[in-house]
């Protein structure tokens, strides 16, 4: 009878608890119901005032297209990045090109914004002329010292004048700075270069750069340790100069972003022959045989791979030499290009050879990179002799000495590592030094009689050239480094001072099309004796800048080209080109006075003396006086450098004061034919078309104070200030998941907000059932443990 009522008493107090959560779970999802409809009449009376203040904002959802969105501190909201066109009119006059750059950049928003632009241009360019036009009227830039034209710029941009900044961060990288573009403005900026056109086996190309592909920035180094009043400081190294000012977002693989709009005007000054685009669909109209006009059959092209133009001479009309002038300010730059005849049958046979054949399989190598590699590097290996010795070497973030030192080109041997080559995959860091120091240092003395080569097939996509340039410098010895550049936007810069500073060459490899074409010319190189002890002298005339200083050493089909400053408008004379093939003198001889006129050439001999001066750096032992020497002769000839830079104002104010200045980089393509997951990690977001974006964080759903709050801590935070205006990396999305509550992320296409509180419904709903189930389980189980007691149970 006891055990019957408690069980009664019990059944009552479990209806009281079930009656208890019921009335919980309605009330919570009372307050469900008004925070949605709260939600909802805000969405529906927002006021006009409220539309005003954040005319110049956007929400994710509202961007049809792709763009960069980057946080304001209006929770919610985002400041769309400027947009960009580029048109390039490039002419060639014989072995000078022309080429001038013109960027539209478009401000779709409703705020003010100053837009930076990194962009790349050939390593070789003298970029001499900045004009920005606004309406009718057009700004000329005017160069100046880096730090000077910087504060120029900066006062410009605070008193709301219409301003722009070109300045070097590479020989090849440069950023293009614009303030104060108005809502749904276009500013127009042009840039003007020189460079030489290249010539090697009987062809002659131009190559126009239009994206620069992220580059691997290893982290700073602690490399030496001072000692002051017996305490010891370290003082770190940072490896990668400006590391913040070569990097920039990168969009979305699937969008495609800055358009670009380009044309030749080719008139070689002899009759041609092939003239062919190696990337693009191009259109060809012929003017008389020496000229031809070159555009792309699409109107325009995304920025995400090279251009590049080749041109032959019709058959039996290649020139053997070339001789342009012009005359400065009572001064004549000579430029002048000869080819060095080819070494005669009865040259002696090439010296048994040792090569370190180096291979780049990085993330930044997958995709048709990876494969372009392996053709390459298989094809080479194939083509050794069984008398010669050979190594393979691979890295990406981690390294693989094949070999573990040089062994004899056997069949076994060439086998076992093509084998070994065709198998590599492409993932991780470009950790490119340890890998060159292996290839330079470990592998032995040299063979007497042999000679040392180090071909690196890489796309060069590294911020620490300066560093690799000292490795070379250091531990070359005797051996010679050639550089293969793989893919369609290579850091050309990097592989041709690689190839110059290791008296090698580069060869350029941009589609497996060209793979057997360029890896024969390569092949003819390795395997021909170097035209050495190359220098030119004047007779009849005084002349000590000649550049470059010294001569490199060429190998087959490679022209000799130097500029000189000749102290007089009329100079008489001539100029001796000497050298040797094998063992074989050659010698050229040009009247100055049959030289023909020619234009720019002055702005070439400056860039090619800035570049002797840069190369023997490492001699110098005051950097404040080699700087003095680089800004005297860049000021001399109006040339960006890395010490001067292009800057131009407007004279009157177009920012109202009272209007903040929004900032962001323009983002980048992805190179085409990179993989992003393999270049920034799986669990990277790529940046772009608003419904791709991460989906939004807490700082989102705040309240408005917390997420005020929450964006000023975002700011303070120079980390993850640099992580955002960088493009994306492993360690960038580290940090956004350590600080995820602070960094505000696009929201996605749907309906976050009313998802995320559905599921907190759910979740607490099932909360709630689950914590009254358990104490009415408790009670019953006490229940009947009392009355078994009871009944002496």
């Amino acid at each position: 009878m006891f055990l019957e009522d408690e069980f009664i008493i019990g059944r009552i107090r479990a209806r009281r608890i079930s009656v208890s959560v019921l009335v919980a779970v309605t009330a919570f999802a009372a307050c469900i119901a008004a925070i949605l409809g709260l939600a909802s009449a805000a969405q529906a009376g927002q006021t006009p005032q409220a539309s005003v203040q954040l005319a110049a904002l956007v929400r994710p959802n509202d961007v049809n297209s792709g763009s960069l969105l980057f946080p304001s501190k209006e929770p919610g909201f985002y400041v769309e990045a400027p947009r960009l066109k580029t048109d390039v009119a490039i002419d060639v006059s014989g072995p000078i090109a022309r080429v001038k750059v013109t960027q539209r950049f478009q401000n779709p928003s409703q705020g003010w914004v100053e837009g930076t632009y990194v962009f790349p241009l050939p390593d070789n360019s003298a970029v001499d002329a900045l004009k920005m036009q606004i309406g009718e009227r057009f700004i000329e830039g005017q160069i100046k010292p880096r730090q000077e034209a910087r504060e120029i710029y900066e006062q410009a941009k605070a008193e709301g004048k219409k301003t722009a900044l070109l300045e070097q961060q590479r020989p090849n990288i440069f950023t293009n700075q614009v303030a104060n573009i108005g809502p749904g403005e276009t500013i127009v900026v042009q840039i003007e270069y020189q460079q030489t056109i290249h010539q090697s086996g009987g062809e002659f190309s131009l190559r126009f750069p239009m994206v620069v592909a992220p580059r691997y920035n290893p982290a700073p180094i602690v490399q030496t340790v001072e000692f002051n009043n017996g305490a010891g400081f370290a003082t770190p190294r940072d490896p990668v100069e400006n590391r913040d000012k070569i990097e920039a977002p990168v969009l979305d693989p699937r969008e495609r972003i800055n358009p670009v709009s380009l044309t030749v005007d080719l008139r070689a000054g002899f009759p041609l022959g092939d003239v062919k685009s190696s990337f693009h669909a191009v259109d060809v109209s012929q003017d008389g045989d020496q000229a031809r006009t070159i555009s792309l059959k699409a109107d325009t092209v995304p920025a995400d791979k090279d251009f590049e133009l080749t041109w032959k001479a019709a058959p039996g009309k290649m020139p053997s030499a070339g001789l342009f002038r012009e005359v400065i300010d009572g001064k004549t730059y000579l430029l002048a290009f000869v080819t060095p005849p080819t070494a005669p049958d009865t040259a002696a046979p090439p010296a048994k050879r040792e090569v370190v054949f180096v291979i780049d399989n990085s993330g930044s190598m997958s995709g048709p990179s990876i494969e372009q590699a392996r053709q390459s590097l298989a094809l080479a290996i194939s083509k050794l002799n069984p008398d010669d010795r050979f190594n393979v070497i691979r890295f990406d973030d981690t390294m693989t000495d094949y070999f573990k030192g040089l062994v004899a080109a056997t069949p076994d041997n060439r086998e076992k590592a093509i084998a070994y080559v065709r198998g590599l995959t492409a993932d991780g860091g470009t950790e490119m030094l340890p890998a060159l120091q292996a290839a330079l240092r470990n592998q032995g003395p040299v063979a007497t009689g042999a000679l040392r080569q180090v071909v690196f097939l890489t796309d060069g996509a590294i911020g620490n050239e300066r560093q690799l340039f000292q490795e070379i410098t250091a531990n070359r010895s005797d051996a010679r480094v050639f550089t293969v550049g793989i893919g369609s936007a290579p850091n050309t810069y990097f592989m041709t001072k690689a190839a110059e500073i290791g008296r090698g060459t580069f060869t350029a490899i941009g589609s497996t099309d060209q793979v057997a074409s360029r890896m024969g010319e390569l092949f003819a190189k390795l395997q021909n004796p170097a035209m050495t002890d190359i220098t030119a002298t004047f007779e009849g005339i005084e002349a000590e800048n000649i550049t470059p200083n010294p001569m490199p050493d060429l190998y087959s089909g490679e022209p000799v080209v130097l500029t000189a400053e000749l102290p007089e408008e009329k100079p008489a004379g001539k100029l001796q080109i000497i050298g040797k093939t094998g063992d074989q003198p050659w010698r050229v001889e040009m009247d100055i006075a049959n030289a023909a006129d020619g234009s720019g050439i002055s702005k070439l001999w400056a860039r090619r003396k800035i570049d002797d001066f840069e190369a023997r750096a490492y001699e110098r032992q005051d950097p404040a006086a080699l700087d003095k020497d680089i800004e005297t002769v860049a000021l001399a000839h109006h040339l960006v450098s890395r010490v001067t830079s292009l800057v131009a104002v407007d004279v009157t104010p177009s920012r109202p004061a009272d209007q903040p200045l929004g900032s962001a980089k323009l983002p980048l393509n992805l190179p085409d034919g990179w993989d992003f997951d393999k270049v920034f990690g799986e669990n990277v977001a790529p940046l772009g078309g608003a419904e791709r974006h991460g989906s939004a964080t807490p700082a989102e759903n705040a309240g408005p104070e917390q997420a005020a709050a929450e964006t000023q801590d975002l700011a303070a935070s120079p980390e993850i200030a640099n992580m955002m205006a960088a493009a994306p990396t492993a360690k960038a999305a580290t940090m956004i998941a350590q600080k995820s509550s602070i960094v505000n992320l696009p929201q996605t296409a749907t309906r976050a907000d009313e998802q995320i509180i559905r599921g907190l419904t759910m979740l607490l709903l099932a909360l709630t059932a689950a914590s009254g189930l358990a104490v009415w389980r408790r009670r019953l189980k006490r229940i009947i443990a009392v009355g078994a007691k009871r009944n002496g149970l």
